[in-house]
């Protein structure tokens, strides 16, 4: 008989049992469940609703439990529908009417909602591990190519010379953010919901207080109400979780035209490339197109929790059952991603003289021109003008900025001296760029400083 099935006189039908269930994927969550039946035995043990010995005994079996789910003894129930119910069903087998006590003064809702933010916690933190490692990789290779030049780019075409340095480093700081979104989650996740019952809390004198520290939350819920229905902080983190894989899919994509013939910028790794199946000089770059592809898988996780709960009225509804496929699927996206993103990163080869040449391309040094007349007194939107005509010149004659000779530039503006060739070659051009956040070697180097002063501080 179901444990809730004394107002029923009929079974439910086979189709609807396995409807219905949701231990298939929710008996990930046995730990948490079992931790927090510990809890709140050891809780209603302290305040005598049910006998400290009694408490004992269920703590026994629920720690008992736990062992055998680990070694993989137990085999889940689909007609005991959820892991609470699991729990509760091999506790009583175990030890008898005693274990039927466990849920005074409890409700599935309310134990449903502490077991994912137990959940959420420890992967919370697991993330932010792994964001904190792919933040120091990046660190160490942007030590390594602070004087490594390349194109930096506005809408996909070259357009001022920069460092490889620095474009990792504006890499590091989506990553930190990331990390820095995932304290603010955990902060709202760290909420203790256990005592709001089915909606309206109990009658039984619950010491939630009690409960949360044992728990390790640092809040007790202040609305019952809102306790049980409460999905705000796996929506916060489906958020989190999508800007953490649209940065990822960010640089996968760079990563993806970085590694073709027409850029030539990098060289990945043979065990993070892939080959064809019918042409055999392919070697793609799956890991990349993987990770970019699966950052859609992310996004709609995120919005089907937002569609489920936008009509619910209060409180529970059988309806936010469907939490927590997309929860652990996006946590589940992200950590496969990360794990295997950074790796892919720190084993890439950076092909340095490629990068130069096409720094020396497509005119990255003409805002530097104008620069260098803005500087010498030329109102900056006539140095503009002039420095425009100078590109439509040189496009006619087939020639780059450091190409055109003293008298082709003074026929331009009579300004020009002979230390615009100091002023304009790319390598110069990276370095004057000395303002903080900029591309410099000593502005970079300072930014990597403060960055793991920032990423030790989280």
């Amino acid at each position: 008989m179901k444990l809730w099935g004394g107002r029923f006189q009929k079974t439910t039908d086979s189709l609807v049992e396995d409807f219905h269930s949701s231990i298939s994927f929710d008996q990930r969550l046995y730990k948490q469940d079992i931790r927090g039946s510990i809890a709140h035995a050891t809780m209603l043990g302290k305040v005598g609703v049910i006998s400290v010995e009694e408490a004992k005994q269920i703590v026994l079996g629920l720690n008992q439990i736990l062992d055998e789910i680990e070694q993989g003894k137990v085999e889940f129930d689909v007609a005991a529908e959820d892991i609470h119910m699991n729990v509760e069903q091999l506790l009583t087998a175990k030890i008898g009417a005693v274990g039927k006590k466990l849920h005074t003064a409890r409700s599935r809702n309310d134990q449903v909602a502490v077991d994912i933010r137990m959940y959420l916690k420890d992967e919370i933190m697991e993330i932010q591990a792994l964001l904190k490692e792919l933040v120091e990789t990046l660190l160490g290779l942007a030590e390594q190519h602070t004087h490594t030049v390349m194109p930096g780019y506005t809408h996909m075409q070259r357009a001022q010379p920069i460092t490889l340095a620095h474009h990792l480093m504006a890499y590091a700081q989506m990553f930190i953010r990331d990390i820095e979104r995932l304290t603010d989650c955990y902060k709202r996740t760290d909420v203790m919901p256990l005592g709001s019952g089915a909606l309206a809390g109990t009658t039984f004198p619950l010491d939630r207080e009690y409960t949360a520290e044992l728990l390790g939350f640092a809040q007790v819920s202040d609305n019952t109400l809102d306790a049980v229905s409460d999905r705000d902080f796996a929506v916060e983190f489906c958020a989190d979780a999508s800007l953490i894989m649209m940065h990822l899919s960010r640089f996968c994509e760079e990563v993806i035209l970085w590694a073709t013939g027409e850029f030539a910028f990098i060289d990945l790794d043979d065990a993070y490339s892939t080959g064809s199946s019918i042409m055999p000089q392919k070697k793609n770059p799956d890991v990349a197109e993987l990770i970019r592809g699966k950052t859609g898988r992310v996004y709609g996780n995120l919005m089907g929790l937002l569609t489920m709960l936008k009509g619910l009225p209060m409180a529970y509804n059988k309806d936010m059952q469907e939490d927590k496929e997309a929860l652990f699927n996006a946590i589940d996206t992200v950590k496969g991603c990360l794990l295997v993103f950074r790796p892919m990163i720190a084993t890439m080869s950076i092909r340095k003289e490629n990068m130069a040449k096409a720094a020396r391309g497509g005119f990255t040094n003409a805002t530097d021109v104008a620069d260098y007349l803005a500087k010498k007194g030329v109102p900056f939107r006539e140095a503009h003008e002039i420095v425009g005509k100078a590109v439509f010149y040189c496009l006619q004659q087939e020639k780059s900025l450091e190409e055109l000779t003293l008298d082709e530039y003074k026929q331009l503006s009579p300004v020009f001296e002979e230390d615009i060739y100091a002023a304009i070659g790319v390598e110069y051009c990276a370095a004057a760029r000395k303002v903080r956040g900029g591309p410099a070697p000593e502005a970079v180097k300072q930014a990597i400083t403060r960055t793991r002063e920032r990423l030790g501080s989280l």
